[in-house]
């Protein structure tokens, strides 16, 4: 007598499973149908507390976007409108860290020194590199973050090549973003709320600068 129901495999290849769903996503355009189906809906505000681009993602990183990924698609089927903006944290010393033991340099004086008898034009190309490789890590990071199945309006390939305020996700480099930081300085300042004090504070000899 033959059987009805179909054989079920004893081993899992979780890989595969996952590949499966996104591209069933891929094929149906399902985040763009889901955007479209609640546009026009309450809004419902996520800012995604951006990771620094300056390696590939970590194990910790992939746990949180999780946990981002599961509220936004709690408050997408319930009806708002989100904008799912990714961010990416650009400014930092690790990223220049990094970019120093690319380049064998032993100090930060020796940032000074990329181009000789030149100490502008040496920053200005140690400052070209660091956003090298925080662009470098922006795609891989994104692509990362895809095959995760976090949902988000992605960078895709024409994005790449436009100035980091023309792109989907936001950028910590970008000018608005630093032009908005200097305007809410201004303001403070001008309430008296930014003073000169003293306080303790982690201190790196070999970077010169503060550890936050």
């Amino acid at each position: 007598m033959g059987s009805n129901f179909s054989k079920v495999a004893t081993e899992v290849d979780f890989s595969a499973f996952e590949r499966s769903i996104l591209d069933f996503w891929q094929r149906t355009n399902a985040f763009e149908r889901r955007r479209e189906k609640n546009r026009g809906k309450p809004t419902w505000s996520f800012l995604d507390g951006p990771i620094t681009a300056n390696n590939p993602m970590g194990v910790h990183h992939a746990w949180g976007r999780t946990y981002k990924d599961v509220y936004n698609r709690y408050f997408a089927m319930a009806g708002h409108e989100l904008r799912y903006q990714n961010g990416f944290d650009c400014q930092g010393l690790w990223v220049e860290v990094e970019v120093e033991k690319e380049l064998g340099l032993k100090s930060k004086q020796d940032i000074e020194n990329l181009v000789p008898g030149d100490r502008f034009g040496s920053i200005d190309r140690f400052v070209a590199l660091c956003k090298e490789r925080v662009d470098k890590f922006a795609r891989i990071q994104t692509g990362q973050s895809i095959r995760l199945g976090y949902w988000m309006d992605w960078d895709r390939e024409e994005d790449w090549p436009k100035p980091p305020d023309e792109r989907r996700s936001y950028y910590t480099m970008s000018e608005e973003n630093n032009y908005t930081i200097w305007s809410f300085l201004k303001k403070c300042h001008e309430q008296g709320l930014i003073y000169r004090a003293y306080d303790a504070m982690p201190w790196c000899p070999r970077c010169a600068v503060g550890i936050s």
